[in-house]
């Protein structure tokens, strides 16, 4: 495609003046039809002898993963095979969670040479995406023509979540502290699960671990010892359906759940845990069975990357059925969700208890800031008065819920959506060092 300059539109618009001379002359007016018949023909010849943006090369250079909120960077290597030089103006469209687009910018590529080019950004959002393309106006020598080109570059894209500069210091810092809390309590040898050799009963042990075939081959008491129990199993489920569609302080509570479940899986991981996840909204959308160490850790991350909110109820049943079939030794199983008051919530009250006893239950729930402070507020005048009571009653609803909750046997934490991860963590090795899961 040929398009004009600005130059070539300035230089139209000068010619604009002889238009007002025809009103006294004619001769104004076959001079500005020539002057302009000219100047087409010299944006057509422009044109032409523009590099040709077909015959033109681009690579980017990228990984395909990045963290959201740190600073990134990508590549473009463009050659030019022709012998002319090539004076470019390229826009470029990325995947939206890359955050804006860069604005058009000027790049002037010297003929049989190439030259490469590293633009700096911040992915603004987490998640997976496939697009992106250049388009591409090779300007002519005299600056009046251009001819336009599109190249497909597609961006497989994936954007990871990420803990803010100042957890990340504080995490380190406490490593040593944190790795200390959870692995004191260890189930000590005798008193595990996984059998590990026979050995004689001595005065003192307990009776309930004599091995009776054993012993009335050998004509002794026979014990069996079992290996301390040093890995557990942490499974992450997480809800994404239409209650954690709600913004607070302008973010997804889920973006505030998937941020608190890295913090769990970065915990359990570096406890030697096996960590997995299951993400679920009106049907089960991501099971990944707990694994142990770097590779675990990967597909759970990968997984949490990708999770999208759905406006949809989530069936608790079905996913609480799928995790019985599909993972059947203990686990921590933490459930990231929310609760608006019993009624509302009435299938998760019902159905969470029993994940028990098979599996340990932790519900984290979302509290809202916002409707905290307007039960605490005192009213100034009739509407704030029925605001602040409104928000009374739903938060009386909700610890109706939560209270349900306790009662059968499941571990809730209510905390405000910032502190969901430190707080998620900080029960996570509690439980660990009580020897409960």
């Amino acid at each position: 495609m040929i398009l004009p300059t600005r130059r070539a539109a300035l230089a139209l618009a000068a010619l604009a003046p002889l238009a007002l001379l025809g009103y006294r002359t004619a001769a104004a007016l076959d001079l500005m039809l020539v002057l302009d018949a000219a100047l087409v023909l010299l944006i057509l010849l422009d044109a032409r002898l523009a590099a040709d943006p077909r015959r033109l090369q681009v690579e980017r250079d990228a990984p395909a993963a990045f963290l959201r909120g740190r600073p990134a960077s990508v590549s473009y290597l463009w050659r030019n095979p022709s012998a002319h030089r090539a004076r470019l103006l390229v826009r470029e469209v990325r995947p939206p969670i890359l955050g804006p687009a860069p604005a058009p910018h000027q790049l002037a590529v010297p003929g049989r040479a190439q030259v490469r080019e590293t633009f700096a950004f911040t992915p603004a959002r987490r998640g997976a995406q496939t697009a992106g393309w250049l388009a591409v106006r090779s300007v002519g020598p005299l600056g009046l023509g251009q001819r336009q080109d599109r190249y497909d570059l597609p961006w497989d894209v994936t954007v990871f979540p990420t803990l803010p500069e100042t957890r990340v210091k504080a995490s380190v810092a406490g490593a040593v502290r944190r790795r200390e809390a959870g692995l004191v309590a260890q189930r000590q040898l005798g008193e595990g699960r996984v059998f590990e050799s026979l050995r004689e009963w001595v005065p003192g042990d307990d009776t309930r671990i004599i091995d009776w075939k054993a012993t009335a081959r050998r004509h002794k008491l026979i014990a069996r010892q079992y290996e301390a129990e040093r890995r557990q199993h942490v499974l992450l489920l997480l809800d994404a359906g239409r209650l954690l569609m709600a913004e607070v302080a302008g973010r997804l509570r889920l973006e505030f759940a998937v941020d608190a479940a890295v913090d769990l899986a970065l915990a359990a991981a570096r406890h030697g845990d096996d960590v997995g996840v299951l993400v679920f909204a009106d049907t089960v959308r991501h099971y990944v069975a707990p694994l142990r160490g770097r590779r675990g850790l990967q597909r759970v991350l990968e997984v949490l990357a990708r999770v999208e909110p759905a406006m949809v109820e989530p069936d608790y049943p079905g996913a609480f059925r799928f995790l019985s079939v599909h993972n059947r030794r203990r686990a921590l199983a933490v459930l990231f969700t929310d609760v608006i008051d019993r009624s509302a919530s009435e299938a998760l009250v019902a159905n969470v208890a029993t994940l028990r006893p098979r599996h340990l239950p932790v519900a984290v729930t979302l509290r809202d800031p916002e409707l905290d402070a307007a039960a605490a507020a005192r009213p100034r005048d009739r509407h704030a008065a029925y605001r602040k009571a409104a928000a009374a009653e739903l938060l009386r609803a909700r610890g109706d819920a939560l209270a349900l909750m306790r009662r059968s046997g499941v571990v809730v934490l209510d905390v405000p959506p910032a502190r969901a991860g430190a707080a998620v963590v900080d029960r996570y090795l509690e439980l660990k060092r009580r020897g409960r899961l």
